[in-house]
């Protein structure tokens, strides 16, 4: 099956070094973080860990409802992009496989 513009994307974020993986590794961060994606199966503490990051870093966040484990091939629930141009770049070809994060219960 072909990629999606926002797979792409996210892949080219991953090439480029602009992606990092996991919350221990998005903890260590000072600012620079654009977008987060989180795992359509992540668990509620890894939600909440997204809403914090959200907060910290003032930026959205989307749903991968598939899962991030198939589009990046990584055993990640949460990744923080870097990159502000593949960011909105993301936020601009949402499909139905993606979802902008709006809080509260429904994911």
């Amino acid at each position: 099956m072909a990629k999606s513009k926002v797979e792409a994307y996210i892949g080219f974020s991953i090439k480029s070094g602009a992606a990092v993986f996991g919350a221990g590794a998005i903890d260590t961060l000072k600012g620079g973080v654009k977008l987060l994606l989180l795992s359509g199966d992540a668990a509620e503490n890894s939600v909440r860990l997204a809403q914090k990051y959200q907060r910290r870093f003032n930026c959205p966040v989307v749903i991968c409802r598939q899962g991030l484990e198939e589009v990046t091939g990584k055993s990640c629930k949460l990744i923080a992009l870097k990159n502000q141009s593949l960011a909105q770049a993301i936020l601009n070809n949402l499909d139905e496989n993606y979802q902008l994060y709006a809080g509260g219960g429904n994911r």
